[in-house]
């Protein structure tokens, strides 16, 4: 069981002043705030609701959460969980933002309005700290992280809010643009090669937002619930069937393809139906990309069995070729030509695609999870994680 120690978060309001110069107090799960430091805005008399209201955001989204204290005044909370156990928040902030050329007399107005007298409000105002919004929300974010890291709590609840709230934010785009271009309620058939091609890539942001993509057409084509999970049903039916006539050594997936689709029937909304197709697509992917495509050479399929179950350790080409009994140079050349990748590529490939799933489902720091999946370095991380992506793991994680 997790242990809000007073030392753990001496340790964090240390740190966290010395790199933002700013205060943390803790709320615990019944409101209660508590710090080293004077706190003026809990005499505001809407400050426990504000609050309470905000914990509950950062539960309900699983990532810290900026709010108003008064007009112009932001503060930021951040949910403390470990193991679907809620143990409170961290409170952060607070600092002044207002927009250019707005004056802080209405701010002040506020406050002597909602609880503090006139020379409270003017001490305040004076001593808070001018930011911008992206600063605040920059804060906030590496107050969760510095939590995180330190107490080594798991934060499972929050990381499936968030990844929840991401995909669903993704899906509603998709279906605004879908209303927005007025195109005909019928994805073409020719979504689903695309589809399956983008998984064979090992390019799972893309395959995401082309699921999105087809699950929008499927929703405006029918909303009722008992066509959508027919429409998704058959969907996975296809992306199998189409795998396994391209490989048989997939065939193994039909089992699969049953377990997914009793949870898909089992889907009660069209939210729980669309993560839920999310969650197959993304153990589909994997199995796409470990099993291989186009696989009929035995050497090769050894080769990346053996890659898949070893490429969190150090190894290069001599020990993939050690194992299956081959030269570096014949291993090399019968890699590239059945999967179109070096051996290093489907071992950098393999490390990204598992940074990924731990960068949105973990609150590990990127530094850990770039030893978690192999890389001895954080620079050659981001740089192959980049490569890969396009973007950075930081970047990658505020966007999921």
């Amino acid at each position: 069981m997790a242990m809000l120690s007073k030392r753990l978060l001496e340790s964090v309001s240390r740190d966290y002043r010395r790199r933002h110069r700013l205060a943390v107090r803790l709320m615990d799960i019944s409101g209660q705030v508590s710090g080293a430091d004077v706190d003026p805005l809990s005499q505001l008399n809407n400050a426990s609701r504000r609050r309470n209201y905000a914990l509950q955001q950062s539960i309900n989204q699983g990532a810290p959460y900026l709010f108003e204290s008064a007009p112009g005044i932001l503060t930021w909370m951040v949910a403390l969980e470990d193991r679907r156990r809620i143990y409170g928040g961290l409170i952060g902030g607070d600092v002044l933002a207002l927009a250019d050329g707005q004056s802080p007399k209405p701010t002040q107005r506020y406050l002597v309005q909602h609880g503090l007298t006139d020379r409270d409000a003017d001490e305040l105002l004076r001593r808070l700290p001018v930011w911008e919004t992206w600063q605040a929300e920059s804060a906030a974010d590496d107050l969760a992280e510095m939590f995180y890291q330190q107490s080594g709590w798991r934060s499972e609840l929050l990381n499936e809010n968030r990844l929840r709230r991401g995909q669903m934010e993704q899906l509603n785009r998709a279906i605004e643009d879908q209303r927005r271009q007025g195109e005909p309620a019928l994805y073409a058939f020719e979504k689903e090669r695309m589809l399956l091609a983008t998984i064979r890539a090992g390019d799972r942001q893309g395959a995401r937002s082309l699921l999105n993509e087809m699950l929008a057409v499927i929703y405006m084509s029918s909303p009722k619930l008992v066509v959508l999970r027919a429409r998704a049903v058959e969907l996975l039916s296809c992306l199998t069937r189409a795998a396994i006539e391209d490989n048989p050594l997939l065939e193994p997936m039909i089992e699969r393809n049953h377990g997914w689709t009793e949870k898909l029937v089992a889907a009660r909304s069209f939210e729980g139906l669309s993560q839920r197709l999310m969650t197959a697509l993304d153990d589909f992917s994997d199995t796409i990309y470990l099993q291989g495509v186009n696989r009929s050479n035995v050497k090769v399929s050894q080769a990346i069995d053996y890659i898949g179950r070893r490429y969190t350790h150090p190894i290069s080409l001599r020990d993939v070729a050690d194992e299956v009994g081959l030269s570096p140079c014949r291993l090399a050349h019968l890699v590239k030509t059945y999967t179109g990748r070096t051996v290093m590529q489907l071992i950098y490939q393999m490390r990204v695609s598992h940074a990924q799933k731990l960068l949105a489902n973990t609150s590990q720091s990127c530094t850990d999870i770039a030893y978690e999946v192999g890389f001895n370095d954080q620079s050659y991380f981001i740089k192959h994680f980049k490569r890969l992506t396009g973007t950075t793991p930081m970047r990658f994680r505020r966007a999921g």
